[in-house]
């Protein structure tokens, strides 16, 4: 919808698409912002990053997630504040301690599940 188009892309762009209802390519929608990236097999890259992501600290990936929701629409104070709270939570907890482990001593980690 709007609030995520107005996000992406340029104003005039949006327009035009709005007041168009122009259809584009892939390759467009790479090039204004309305994709991260084109695949010929999307399963397979789609899984391929599932399975990057679930190989990192649920803590850290929940954190993260957390402080991009809030990024666009609080004011920076309040996202800097917000970044300290979740670096004090996860610097030094059992999964932080893990994946640095796990990092030193080339092995995949195995993180305690999130509750």
């Amino acid at each position: 919808g709007m609030v995520l188009m107005r996000e992406l892309a340029r104003t005039d762009v949006v327009r035009e698409l709005t007041y168009t209802g122009r259809i584009f390519s892939g390759e467009e929608a790479l090039r204004i912002g309305f994709a991260t990236r084109l695949s010929t097999d999307p399963l397979a890259d789609a899984l391929t990053m599932a399975h990057e992501i679930a190989g990192k600290s649920p803590h850290a990936i929940r954190a993260g997630k957390r402080l991009l929701n809030g990024a666009l629409s609080d004011s920076a104070a309040d996202v800097l504040m917000a970044e300290s709270v979740e670096q004090k939570a996860i610097i030094g907890s059992p999964n932080q301690t893990e994946a640095v482990h796990a990092n030193l001593e080339k092995r995949a980690p195995k993180f305690a599940s999130v509750d």
